[in-house]
């Protein structure tokens, strides 16, 4: 800090005594001419400082012709009282030394960032400090001079007068805790708006315009940065081109070039506009490259110049200090920009231009990240704002952030819930196009079949009945061989006959044309025709095949479809003598449980790898075994079984383990008898 030792003058004065010099300073600042510059604590408000500056006032003028500063410490612990005409005392020093002088601006110039235009300006301006020039030292003498006659008598704290006025003694007091009231109704009313609606623009509207009310503010706006998520801007209007401004965020958190975006402005005395674009969206691309944007704005008159119409100059640079600062939750408060930004030449003719003398700026908070600042202006004059307007702001602003935390939730579920609508239609379509696809590529395979096969059972008749005709003559007239090609021909023309019906079934039943003859009929009988007509080729095979009847003779007879409930057991015997070796067996169990027929075919074959039992009750499906070529097949037998047992509401299931066996069981429920059968 200041250390010289050729001060011009040091003691402690009253508070009020070191500002009315400072206000002698500038007043003389302003006859020196061009190229002066005045500088006050105002400087530092919007950058971190360290312990030893926040205790510190100055001012400080500099030039080529006549440079001073006056600099003062409060005491470790001491403060002004604002409002109350009380002050503390602070440690002055008043200075015309051009190397002190020099040293202070050395200092000051490295509490900023070196890429700032603050601190190249400062830089600039040590350069120029020379001695005072006689006839302005003189005439600040003069000046002094003239101050310290026409107020000789100059009381710190004032008596009170005894034929004045009587004035309330808790009149403060009072004021203040109405003002308080006021503040709190104000703030609860903004917090049950938002408890009660999710529409975030009529709050943020709303609030802004009972808020600029209250503080009795020129113009207050909400600045959003573009990384911000939640969309505010539900309307459209007509546009005008905009370069974003940094109007709000300063130097700052502006940047150098100007990007064009788009400002809607309201009709309705331009008292508050949300951001849109041209297509209804923020140009969040430039944006996010170049900073943010104001989405709503409140005035107090038409003759207050909106920031939505103003362009940006390029003369804004981006600085971590503020950008940190905000993040951590700190308020900006610039009493007058005069002071504040005398280093920004640029951005202070641009604040000018807006009409902005005072600001102050709080952070809205959304999830720890910085979602925007909400910011008050006074136009025409330097204000000093105090603590409970600073107060009442940084609550708004939370209460914003609530705002913006339920219309982000509610924005988040609105979009999912629009995707998973669109999901679902969009896969519902795809089901039901590949449904209808399907349904197509079964229809026409199924009309095909059964057009192709009804088509082979006509020359498939006369190849069958003409090959029996002749098997019938007398040996005579045929050869052995002859008649060996006969009985080849009529073999093969019955497996392809039995093939053939397989096919049809299957067809049928796919198609729902398939109907169940429901009657009455006798579960023994139907096993036991089954195993007899399939005797003879179990003998031929060498294979035993056995009929266990495990069934209750009361519970014999049965409901269902007999010429289906046959053809399953047909279709479980062949298939397990098929793939039963020689001198294995095969066994049918019949019983009943709760109106529910269970038929069992057991066989020693070589049973199903368990991979391959998924594929077992497809169609045209036949699993590799050393049984495949031996008996050929089109794989359709176990698919049609399939199909019969569910036409009957049953199950099949099947157990196997090579090289020991396979289970087939087959639940069929008894099936009501249709009236009039």
């Amino acid at each position: 800090m200041l250390s010289s030792p050729d001060l011009s003058f040091s003691r402690t004065l009253p508070i009020v005594v070191f500002n009315q010099l400072g206000e002698l300073l500038e007043q003389m600042a302003q006859t020196v001419g061009s190229a002066v510059l005045i500088l006050t604590e105002a400087t530092l408000a919007r950058i971190y400082i360290p312990v030893e500056w926040q205790r510190q006032r100055f001012t400080l003028v500099v030039s080529e012709q006549f440079s001073a500063l006056l600099v003062g410490t409060f005491e470790q612990g001491s403060r002004e009282i604002e409002g109350q005409g009380i002050y503390s005392e602070i440690n002055a020093q008043l200075t015309f030394n051009l190397e002190a002088i020099a040293s202070f601006v050395y200092e000051l110039k490295d509490l900023f960032e070196c890429d700032s235009y603050t601190h190249q300006n400062l830089e600039r301006y040590q350069q120029i400090i020379k001695p005072n020039d006689a006839t302005l030292q003189s005439q600040f003498t003069l000046l002094l001079l003239e101050y310290l006659l026409t107020q000789p008598n100059q009381e710190i704290i004032a008596s009170p007068s005894p034929i004045g006025p009587a004035v309330y003694i808790c009149q403060p007091v009072e004021d203040a805790l109405k003002k308080q009231i006021s503040q709190e109704r104000l703030l609860n009313q903004v917090t049950t708006q938002i408890r009660k609606s999710l529409d975030l623009p009529v709050i943020m509207a709303t609030a802004i315009t009972q808020v600029r009310e209250f503080l009795e503010l020129d113009r207050l706006v909400i600045y959003k940065f573009a990384a911000s998520q939640v969309n505010t801007q539900p309307y459209q209007s007509d546009t005008i081109p905009f370069n974003e401004t940094a109007l709000t965020t300063d130097m700052e958190l502006s940047v150098r070039e100007s990007t064009e975006i788009y400002f809607s402005i309201h009709e309705n005395n331009d008292r508050y506009s949300p951001f849109i674009s041209t297509n209804n969206q923020p140009l969040l691309g430039d944006c996010q490259k170049y900073g943010g944007y104001i989405v709503y704005e409140a005035r107090a008159t038409n003759a207050i110049t909106s920031v939505l119409n103003y362009t940006e100059k390029n003369c804004f640079i981006r600085t971590s200090q503020c950008w940190e600062k905000y993040q951590q939750g700190f308020t900006l408060a610039v009493d007058d920009v005069e002071k504040t930004y005398a280093l920004e030449e640029c951005l202070l003719n641009f604040l000018r231009e807006c009409q902005v003398r005072a600001k102050l700026a709080a952070p809205i908070m959304f999830e720890d990240k910085l979602w925007g600042l909400l910011i008050a202006h006074q136009c025409d004059r330097p204000y000093q704002w105090n603590d409970s307007e600073k107060s009442l702001l940084v609550a708004i602003a939370e209460q914003l952030a609530i705002a913006i935390h339920q219309a982000e939730l509610m924005q988040t579920l609105t979009q999912e819930k629009q995707n998973l609508e669109q999901r679902v239609i969009e896969r519902t379509m795809a089901l039901r196009d590949a449904l209808l696809a399907a349904e197509a590529a079964s229809r026409i395979r199924s009309e095909f079949l059964a057009t192709i096969s009804h088509e082979l059972l006509t020359p498939l008749t006369y190849v069958i009945g003409m090959s029996s005709t002749l098997l019938r003559w007398p040996l005579g007239e045929l050869s052995q061989r002859q008649r060996g090609y006969l009985q080849t021909i009529h073999d093969s023309g019955e497996h392809l006959l039995a093939m053939i019906n397989d096919i049809l079934d299957l067809s049928q039943i796919e198609a729902g044309k398939t109907a169940l003859n429901i009657s009455e009929f006798s579960l023994v009988n139907v096993a036991e025709n089954a195993v007899k007509s399939l005797q003879k080729k179990a003998t031929s095979e060498q294979i035993n095949l056995i009929l266990d009847l495990q069934i209750d003779p009361r519970c014999d007879r049965f409901t269902a479809d007999a010429k289906r409930v046959e053809q399953i057991l047909w279709n479980l015997l062949t298939n397990a003598i098929k793939f039963t070796p020689k001198s294995g067996s095969v066994t049918l169990r019949l019983w009943v449980e709760d109106n529910t027929a269970i038929f069992q075919v057991e066989d020693t074959g070589i049973g199903i790898p368990e991979e391959q039992l998924p594929l077992l009750f497809e169609k045209f499906q036949q699993l590799d075994t050393p049984y495949r070529r031996r008996y050929e097949g089109t794989g359709l037998g176990l698919a049609l079984t399939k199909q019969l047992v569910e036409l009957h509401r049953g199950r099949i299931e099947v157990e196997s383990a090579v090289s020991i066996g396979s289970i087939f069981t087959v639940w069929i429920p008894t099936q009501a008898m249709r009236v009039g059968s």
